[in-house]
């Protein structure tokens, strides 16, 4: 894509970054979380890219050796109201970095707050279960280099399950979430995220996902305007690491990198994830 402005993709890859983040967590799955229970998770990401995909998927180095670094602190929360209802959130803030042999930007805040209510369709034997879930996410901040500052909606529909194979006990997770901002010429977007893990042992587990993002606009050129930036896509592969302390604390361990691309970085990340269940 061509680089009009410096600013453009230090814009995007912070939504990049917040949307990594705040994807749907492995640790919660698609089981109910019982009446009155509560879930906790803070974590902290760090992502990293100095390569990109144009606009016609080509991948190559960033102008003027350019590189963008995000830090991303995280906190995602579900709390069961009954036997088929929970309420969910999550809260992004971000430290984001843009550099090239001569210029350099940077912003940090909170981003786009979500809160959402999930309500869990149908289950197969108590195996296998079906959710869906609807999200208003709601924007905490004024600088546009933290996202588009424009309220917005989701519809999400998930599918998880679990069981054991050759002795071994697996469990999966699909899922598809359809976006919609409301601003002028606001993307539609989609998010799928697919999800397959093994325990090791009663304590550990590992996990293979694939996931995409994909974001389109009848807006499709590029300004010197961040948030006009709004027609792009990747898709990413990721490994996981799961440890159970105790019954009420784990923790995950995560490393990514995208596949492909359009009018996007070419990018890796990590993070770690402490999951509490303080009742």
């Amino acid at each position: 894509m061509a680089f009009i402005n410096p600013k453009l993709k230090y814009w995007l890859f912070a939504m990049v970054c917040v949307a990594l983040m705040t994807q749907h967590k492995s640790y919660a799955g698609g089981l109910p979380v019982r009446p009155g229970s509560l879930i906790l998770s803070p974590s902290i990401g760090y992502f990293f890219a100095n390569k990109e995909w144009d606009s016609l998927r080509v991948k190559k180095p960033f102008d003027q050796n350019g590189h963008f670094t995000s830090i991303t602190y995280s906190l995602y929360a579900e709390l069961g109201l009954s036997k088929r209802f929970s309420l969910v959130a999550s809260l992004p803030y971000v430290i984001s970095d843009y550099q090239q042999d001569n210029f350099k930007s940077h912003a940090q805040g909170l981003t786009d707050l979500e809160t959402g209510l999930k309500y869990y369709l149908a289950n197969i034997n108590y195996i296998y279960y079906f959710n869906l879930q609807g999200t208003v996410i709601t924007p905490l901040y004024t600088d546009l280099n933290l996202g588009y500052k424009e309220t917005g909606a989701e519809l999400k529909l998930s599918f998880s399950g679990s069981g054991s194979m050759l002795g071994t006990h697996f469990y999966f997770s699909v899922e598809d979430g359809i976006r919609q901002y409301f601003g002028s010429q606001g993307p539609i977007q989609d998010r799928y995220n697919g999800t397959f893990g093994i325990s090791l042992s009663k304590k550990q587990q590992v996990a293979l996902s694939i996931g995409g993002f994909y974001s389109a606009s009848s807006f499709t050129s590029f300004t010197p305007i961040p948030a006009s930036n709004k027609n792009f896509a990747f898709n990413q592969a990721s490994i996981s690491y799961g440890y159970s302390f105790t019954r009420r604390f784990s923790v995950f361990l995560n490393a990514g990198m995208f596949i492909n691309g359009r009018n996007t970085g070419a990018g890796s990340s990590g993070s770690a994830s402490l999951i509490l269940r303080p009742f």
